[in-house]
């Protein structure tokens, strides 16, 4: 039995170990992103950092093309150089090893093998226990001579490090010195070489080639030292490249941000806010101007708190002292409107009729501009509730009946199911009402659709008709107060022109919205957004504004 649990808990122990496993590279995998998305929004948000970037990276682009011209044009010029004092030296010993030659008496092949190393100990061998050269003498190619003598080395590089090109062409040519760069390897590093050869006449043995290898160990550890010191350079040139930007971008930066801090305050309303000015820079005449736009700004301003003051305790005082005289004339109206079946004259019957019409649309007028006044003067509240958006607006679409059947449209609702949503019943009725009137006054007596869109923190409804439409900039118009689109039109139905304007706001208290989109000769949509839990935000919206989208 334990056997049997112990196989039972491996498994189990594996997979937790790979549970464990994941769950940290998952951990991992998310803190890279995030600290990617904050480096990029760091990016985006931070111009001095931009700016001094940009600056190093260019720098180091600028400083690595530069030192690698340099770079280069120096290791060519050592390069030139060995390869001329090669030559040179090769030329000299050549003629030395030659006069040595030329008065030897050795004849037979191994006095003349003695001879030929000790020219090589002698005059050809580099003195000292790092040779700076090394020689190999060996038979020429076109030497026919019947006297074979050994090839001489001076230390550890023999005749394979020489290639069969070189040797060719020293065959070919025996008058002229020929030069080879190659690679060879010294004590187990490659390092490059100047191979010369030339050719010595040998008594009783014929032309033998001289090849003369000249490491350049001292050149490449010269560029190594060169190359250090450029990188060393390139950074310490880039970091203080990278330290100047951040001095001068700072020095651009720090006004310019603070004329954004300053207009931020200046937006939310602190309008004596202002920014410190000294010298008589570029950035002192930005700061300057910039505090004369914030002057006549605040002094603007203040003209307009002051105008609208005033026009708003006008429409205020207005519409109250009007309630008065208005209940007086309504009952008069009233009694002559009931009694006007007894007018002997027609005329003054009908002008009963009208009057009374009339003063309904006066009384209405009225309404509007005390609720205009209770917005402007910011004592608009909200009663919330729990309300069904469809029972509201089939109550709308009920009261609209008449209208609409002398217009010779239908309403039709379109909705999935109950549209449940806390917020003031009397205002989103308000607001509903003056769509649906609008949309059958301006629908052409064709149909007017009524779409409720419901989503989990929003409900939508979208009042279309299919009428004049609206041309285009009227979308961003028709909330305006007394706007009409088209002034020479005439009314027959309510219309003081603050309808749709009350209606935003309204839309505005519950934290929603209120948007238009029309076409001319396609017709209008009118849709409101509200969240479903009063006081909430709305990130979108369940129904598009424009047919196009859907």
């Amino acid at each position: 039995m334990s056997g049997s649990a112990g196989l039972g808990v491996r498994p189990t122990a594996t997979r937790l170990r790979l549970t464990h496993a994941g769950r940290s590279l998952g951990e991992a995998g998310r803190a890279v992103r995030a600290g990617l998305v904050a480096l990029r929004r760091r990016w985006r948000q931070s111009l001095r950092l931009r700016v001094v970037t940009t600056t190093m990276l260019l720098g180091l682009l600028v400083v690595s093309i530069l030192g690698s011209v340099l770079h280069a044009q120096i290791a060519s010029g050592l390069e030139r150089s060995r390869v001329e004092s090669s030559q040179q030296e090769a030329l000299a010993l050549t003629a030395q090893a030659q006069t040595y030659w030329d008065g030897s008496t050795s004849t037979t092949v191994d006095e003349l093998n003695q001879s030929a190393r000790d020219i090589m100990g002698r005059i050809l061998s580099a003195p000292g226990p790092d040779p700076t050269r090394y020689v190999v003498m060996s038979r020429s190619l076109e030497n026919q001579s019947d006297v074979v003598l050994a090839s001489v080395t001076s230390g550890a590089l023999d005749l394979s490090v020489v290639s069969t090109e070189l040797q060719q062409a020293v065959a070919a040519q025996p008058t002229r010195l020929q030069t080879q760069l190659t690679e060879v390897t010294v004590g187990g590093r490659d390092v490059p070489a100047v191979v010369v050869g030339s050719v010595v006449q040998v008594p009783n043995a014929g032309p033998h080639d001289l090849y003369f290898i000249f490491p350049m160990e001292q050149e490449v550890a010269t560029m190594d030292l060169i190359g250090r010191a450029f990188l060393i350079a390139g950074v310490i040139l880039t970091l203080l490249v990278g330290a100047v930007a951040w001095v001068v971008t700072r020095q651009v930066v720090t006004p310019v941000r603070r004329a954004g801090e300053v207009a931020q305050r200046l937006s939310a309303g602190r309008l004596n806010e202002r920014m410190p000015a000294r010298g008589e820079d570029d950035l002192a005449l930005l700061a300057t101007s910039f505090n004369n736009m914030a002057d006549s700004l605040q002094s603007q301003i203040r003209q307009l708190e002051g105008l609208s003051a005033v026009q708003q305790r006008f429409v205020s005082d207005v519409s109250h002292e009007l309630r008065t005289p208005l209940t007086t004339i309504r009952m008069a109206v009233d009694v002559i409107h009931s009694s006007r079946e007894g007018f002997a004259e027609p005329s003054v019957s009908r002008s009963a009729e009208l009057l009374a019409g009339e003063l309904d649309r006066f009384e209405e007028l009225l309404a509007d501009l005390l609720e205009i006044s209770r917005f402007d003067a910011g004592a608009a509240a909200l009663d919330v509730e729990p309300v069904d958006l469809v029972g509201t607006l089939e109550r709308v679409v009920a009261a609209a009946g008449p209208l609409a059947e002398r217009r010779g449209s239908t309403v039709t609702i379109h909705a999935p199911g109950p549209a449940e949503v806390e917020v003031d019943e009397r205002r989103v009725e308000r607001i509903l009402r003056n769509l649906v009137v609008n949309a059958v006054e301006h629908g052409e007596g064709r149909p007017v659709d009524v779409h409720v869109g419901v989503a989990d923190d929003a409900v939508a409804v979208v009042v279309e008709d299919h009428g004049v439409g609206l041309r285009p900039g009227d979308a961003a118009n028709v909330f305006t107060r007394f706007w009409r689109a088209d002034p020479a039109r005439a009314r027959t139905t309510g219309g003081t022109g603050l309808g749709l304007s009350i209606s935003l706001e309204d839309a505005r208290l519950h934290n929603g919205w209120l948007q238009a989109w029309g076409e001319p000769g396609v017709g209008s949509r009118f849709r409101l957004t509200l969240p479903r839990a009063a006081g909430g935000t709305l990130h979108g919206s369940p129904l598009p504004l424009s047919p196009k989208d859907l």
